[in-house]
């Protein structure tokens, strides 16, 4: 019977194809090779062959096609399908090849007997006579598809001819599902005559799959693919409900899903670990597994290596469902509410076991209309690194999935403020309406500024900020009949985060002094401490001022209890702008320094998601090093911690890994790691750094380092245009940035005398006000450089003086080695020694390489002119001996002063040391003088 076959739906029992077979996308290779088995058998010769695969990789199309090409070929076909609903009828698969190979005119018992009346060893022989006899026909071609679902008899069927066909010209092909457990009788191998060639079909190529999807090879194919794992079944479910615009890993088939529980079913506990699997996705682990099943492990690990093995879990320490479009399937085929219930049984058992937010919110995302008290938490930091990583479409989803439990007033106040953060990033109205709703919704007023505290103190700067102050805003409006206690601190908080975001000065400070007499809580008295602390910098007015009122808020944060009702109170030096303002004034203040990494080590993660735990106490003592002149040490805190900024994204964004950044490059440059500073530095986003000190501290940083490589002229105007952006800010505190004393040195470096001259009085009039000795030793130091003779010494030694009390060492360092220098230039050249000694000393042990080097030089230079020439007897030093030539050829004081670089003072006295060691009285003896003192007398 000439019988034309679909690889899509065999059919049972003999079929001999007749017309071309029909082409298997990406399959050529197998069926090369099973058709290379062709001449064996044709020449008289058994050959066999067992076509394993998982579940839809086209087993059955692919002997169904080889059947055809074996007709073709001139063999006889005969295929036999194992069914599982057949299993367990004696002789099923026989009687198939055998009533497709019945000869009606050969003389033997029915084919009937098989399985009938006739004895075991007859039957069996009959089998094989059967076989026989159709060889003697021609070549045959036996395929038994499926032979794992075989009955008993007919395996043994096979397995009897095994090694009775071996000189006829038979070919036989088995197919069967991969990692099936055996028939307890007989082995796959025993059914398959001779030595087989094992052939595994895996999923298909990229090709392969667009061609059975029916679309162009791209990128989309190769995600179906990547779906689907290229099983062509697979592949043919997820083509119908691959839609425009739709992801194929968030597809699936509810048939599928039914299909595969089925298969599972003949396998114990196999259909609860199938759904446990596609509930639990990627945290699927066993004891995850087996808890979430309710199976016993013992019996949960009999069930997943079975699954393993055929290949519908991956065989990893996480035995997850093998591809995406499976477990969508079976998560379709499961009831909504089936699967929101596991879905929470999930969250909890990962809860439970330590495992990251993320996950645990993945599954109460899905687990909705199920009430999840102790989820919102979870949702909200989930939501939280969320924000952090630039996802905030999933963050609002987090924040809505936990509007939904039962919040008090409170705590959803905080949900619908965490929720306008997310949508502002993506729709800046519906952020508004958000607040708005978060307003209407405060219940307990401490509950509410807390939270709108919280919310300032988490966003960082720019957009989030301004969404921050109009919540705040808002809030303390809503707050203000409370009195002056109950909004103060928030108010304070929304003052600090708007002269820390805007791009012009801050609000005027005196619309707050005015609520100051009333209050009495200890929260207010710290943030009225802040604020005189802060104008005090601002004003430039006073150091000990500005240091005391941080210090009174320093000892009232130490000493007061954090409220309830959600965790510790934040702290004001948290906050950007309050925190870098007070590093730079307590910088010189180490028992103050101490206090503030105390007082910043909390136990909790900082508001701000940039932000690493513990590193504004790590950034301070930085700082605090930096200061001190322990320039090695405070780049290892500063490159720790800017590892962990880079590691969050926030090296270029927050303005504390901003500020980081920028004074581990002023370290570096004077530790003299030039190219190291440069590569920093290219990585900043000068166009985006904006805020008031992103874009200061950077400019500063970058100015500093284009001054010492050589690139003067843009330092300079990096310098100045800092100066400029401090003085639009109203910031007059002179320690900020120190811009004023480099600006000064590079303009005497461009031969601008005049600019550098009005810098340096600028400098020295703002350090003399605010009279701290770190700044007004360093504007000293200027004033030294841009004056000339006594009046210059007279700075750089007062300089030292000032410095000498502080702990600015390096500072003191760059004062003695000018010092040092213009000594050396007047002729002292003992005192230039000593001093450049001490300069060389403290550079080294700053580490401050370039320094070091620059005092080293000069104090060579200065020990050489002690040294007498060799070649006069008159002990003349060698820039004695210099001068006194250059005058002896007729040069006038100013003309030699200006040839050396020397005053006409230090001519002078050269000339006067010359005379008296050559015993003439003056200029006019000078030249036979000289000339007498190299004849040698």
């Amino acid at each position: 019977m000439d019988t034309e076959v679909n690889p899509e739906h065999p059919v049972s029992g003999a079929s001999v194809p007749k017309r071309p077979a029909p082409r298997l996308p990406g399959r050529e290779p197998e069926l090369s090779r099973l058709t290379s088995l062709f001449p064996l058998a044709l020449d008289g010769t058994a050959a066999s062959a067992v076509l394993v695969g998982e579940f839809g990789m086209g087993k059955t199309a692919t002997l169904h096609t080889a059947a055809a090409l074996a007709a073709d070929a001139g063999f006889t076909v005969a295929v036999a399908t194992g069914s599982r609903l057949e299993s367990h009828l004696p002789g099923g698969v026989a009687r198939q090849l055998a009533d497709a190979l019945d000869d009606p005119g050969a003389p033997r018992p029915p084919v009937a007997d098989l399985c009938g009346p006739a004895g075991e060893s007859e039957a069996l022989d009959l089998f094989f006579r059967i076989i026989r006899d159709a060889t003697e026909r021609g070549p045959l071609f036996l395929g038994i598809d499926n032979v794992h679902l075989a009955d008993a008899w007919s395996m043994r069927c096979l397995a009897y001819i095994r090694h009775r066909v071996l000189d006829l010209p038979v070919l036989i092909i088995l197919t069967s599902l991969i990692g099936h457990p055996p028939h307890r009788e007989v082995a796959l191998l025993e059914m398959a005559g001779c030595t087989p060639a094992t052939i595994t079909l895996n999923g298909l190529g990229d090709a392969g799959a667009a061609e059975i999807l029916g679309l162009a090879p791209g990128e989309l194919a190769t995600a179906c693919r990547e779906a689907t794992g290229g099983n062509p079944y697979l592949l043919q479910a997820l083509r119908p409900r691959l839609l425009p615009g739709a992801d194929p890993h968030e597809l699936g088939s509810s048939l599928i899903g039914q299909v595969l529980h089925t298969r599972m079913a003949e396998f114990p506990d196999a259909p609860a670990i199938l759904h446990a699997a596609a509930i639990l996705g990627e945290d699927a682990g066993f004891d995850l597994l087996a808890q979430l099943a309710g199976v016993d492990e013992l019996d949960a690990l009999q069930a997943i290596d079975t699954m393993v093995r055929l290949h519908v879990l991956n065989n990893s320490n996480a035995p997850t469902l093998t591809y995406p479009f499976v477990r969508n399937s079976v998560l379709r085929d499961m009831p909504k509410t089936t699967r929101a219930v596991n879905h929470a049984r999930a969250a909890k058992l990962l809860s439970e076991t330590g495992a990251p937010v993320e996950r645990v919110a993945a599954h109460l995302l899905e687990a909705t209309s199920i009430r999840i008290p102790w989820g919102v938490d979870v949702l909200r930091l989930s939501a939280r690194n969320a924000v952090f990583s630039g996802r905030p479409e999933l963050a609002s989803r987090h924040l809505r999935r936990a509007l939904e439990e039962r919040l008090t007033s409170g705590r959803r106040v905080a949900v619908l403020l965490q929720l306008a953060h997310a949508e502002f990033q993506v729709d800046p109205p519906a952020a508004a309406q958000r607040v708005r709703e978060a307003v209407d919704t405060i219940g307990n007023r401490d509950t509410a500024a807390f939270i709108a505290s919280a919310m300032l103190l988490s966003l960082c700067g720019g957009q989030d900020a301004r969404l921050a102050i109009s919540a705040a805003g808002q809030i303390a409006a809503r707050l203000d009949a409370g009195g002056p206690d109950a909004v103060w601190p928030l108010l304070c908080m929304t003052y600090l985060a708007e002269a820390g975001s805007r791009l012009g000065p801050p609000p005027e400070f005196r619309d707050f002094e005015e609520q100051w007499a009333p209050l009495t809580d200890p929260a207010a008295q710290r943030s009225r401490s802040a604020l005189l602390a802060l104008d005090a910098v601002r004003s430039g007015e006073s150091a000990p001022d500005a240091v005391g009122h941080f210090a009174d808020a320093l000892s009232l944060t130490a000493g007061a209890a954090a409220p309830d009702p959600a965790g510790d109170e934040p702290e004001l030096f948290e906050q950007h702008y309050f925190f870098t303002l007070a590093t730079a004034v307590l910088a010189d203040e180490p028992t103050l320094v101490d206090r503030l990494c105390r007082v910043l080590d909390v136990e909790r993660e900082p508001w701000d998601v940039h932000i690493p735990h513990g590193a504004l106490p790590t950034l301070a003592r930085g700082i605090a090093l930096q200061a001190s002149g322990d320039l090695q040490r405070a780049s290892v805190h500063f490159e720790s911690l800017l590892r962990r900024f880079d590691e969050r994204g926030g090296t270029t964004t927050c303005p504390v890994g901003v500020l980081c950044a920028a004074k581990l490059v002023e370290c570096w440059v004077d530790l003299g790691r030039f190219e190291a500073a440069t590569s920093l530095l290219d990585r900043m986003d000068f166009v985006a750094s904006q805020g008031l000190f992103t874009h200061t501290y950077l400019l500063y940083a970058r100015g500093r380092l284009r001054v010492a490589t050589g690139y003067t002229r843009f330092g300079f105007e990096d310098l100045l245009s800092c100066g400029r952006r401090l003085a639009h800010h109203g910031m007059r505190f002179p320690g900020f940035v120190p811009w004023r004393a480099h600006a000064a040195r590079a303009a005497l470096a461009l031969g601008q005398a005049d600019d550098a001259a009005r810098l340096a009085e600028e400098d020295m009039n703002a350090s003399a006000r605010w009279g701290a000795a770190r700044p007004l030793g360093t504007a000293l130091t200027t004033m030294g450089l841009v004056r000339e003779d006594d009046e210059a010494e007279r700075a750089l030694n007062k300089s030292i003086t000032t410095l000498g009390s502080s702990p600015a060492r390096l500072q003191l360092a760059t004062a003695l080695t000018e010092l040092g220098t213009l000594q050396a230039r007047h002729g002292q050249s003992e005192k230039a020694i000593e001093t450049l000694r001490q300069a060389v000393e403290l550079s080294e042990h700053c580490g401050a390489r370039p320094l070091a080097r620059r005092a080293a030089e000069e104090l060579r230079s200065a020990r050489r002119t002690l040294t007498p020439a060799k070649d006069n007897e008159h002990g003349l030093t060698r820039q004695e001996n210099r001068i006194a030539v250059m005058a002896a050829q007729g040069l006038t004081n100013r003309e030699i002063a200006t040839a050396l670089h020397l005053t006409r003072r230090t001519v002078e006295l050269h000339l006067s040391g010359a005379y008296r060691k050559l015993g003439i009285p003056g200029r006019a003896e000078l030249g036979g003088a000289l000339a007498k003192s190299q004849r040698g007398g």
